[in-house]
């Protein structure tokens, strides 16, 4: 893996965690939102990312499976983990979260209430959302520190060379 694969891996991980806190933030907002543009109470999103670029055939115990030469198999750490590298995630879905029950809450003066008097609230639970949100942000951190990381490690190669 090069110095320049790993810049790249970091950005795709602090480009997903932000999009992922934008979207706990669009929930948090709201929350409370009984209607929306079709009329219905707005639903929980939830951002799924996978790996970008993996061989997703290839169980993990054969992950170290390296065909050499003559056809056989044999265990090599270094050259079968360049065949199973990742480089970074991608966003693939942003979905409603459908199995999440919505809030019903009694309030026959509210004008979204039903005929019972009941008003349909969000699916959106806001220690859930502090929670995702707080992972987030520690997962945003974790790429910043490797990035620093790999730049610290970039400059003292060039400092090498003078």
């Amino acid at each position: 893996m090069g110095l320049f694969t790993a810049f790249d891996i970091s950005a795709t991980g602090l480009s997903a965690e932000r999009y992922r806190m934008d979207v706990i933030a669009e929930n948090v907002a709201n929350a409370n939102t009984t209607r929306t543009e079709d009329g219905t109470p707005y639903r929980r999103k939830i951002v799924t990312y996978t790996t970008q670029e993996t061989d997703y055939n290839t169980p993990f115990g054969h992950v170290l499976d390296h065909i050499v030469g003559d056809g056989h198999t044999k265990r090599d750490s270094f050259a079968a983990n360049q065949d199973a590298i990742g480089y970074g995630v991608k966003i693939t879905e942003i979905s409603e979260d459908n199995d999440t029950q919505m809030n019903m809450v009694y309030d026959p003066s509210h004008p979204d209430a039903d005929e019972n008097g009941y008003v349909t609230y969000p699916n959106v639970n806001i220690i859930t959302e502090m929670t995702n949100l707080i992972d987030a942000s520690r997962a945003y951190e974790a790429n910043a520190t490797v990035l620093s990381a790999s730049k610290s490690i970039a400059m003292k190669g060039l400092e090498i060379l003078q």
